[in-house]
């Protein structure tokens, strides 16, 4: 596909980054009005509704990833250790749980 370059068009990653911002949009409105939703039947189509987007996103975002459009790096031992402390030292702070 043609680049942005004199209004060609827009690239397939430029595509792709678009979908998966939608995505990622459409999960945030969805669980908001999700958790904002008394109504049983109505929370159900909008969890739903979060559980494509969300499977949507992870598929755009796998595309890309296996492209080398979207890397992500590995978190060291050391990392994931930092933050569960950090995780259990905030979450709970007074230890009631």
């Amino acid at each position: 596909m043609p680049n942005n370059i004199a209004k060609r068009g827009l690239t397939d990653r430029e595509i792709l980054q678009l979908c998966l911002e939608l995505e990622k949009g459409r999960c945030r409105s969805a669980c908001s009005t999700m958790l904002e939703t008394t109504h049983k039947e109505l929370r159900d189509i909008y969890k739903a509704c979060m559980e494509t987007a969300s499977e949507n996103h992870y598929e755009i975002f796998n595309i890309m990833n296996q492209k080398g459009w979207y890397k992500t790096e590995l978190a060291s031992i050391e990392q994931i250790d930092k933050v569960q402390e950090y995780m259990q030292n905030n979450l709970h702070p007074d230890n009631q749980f």
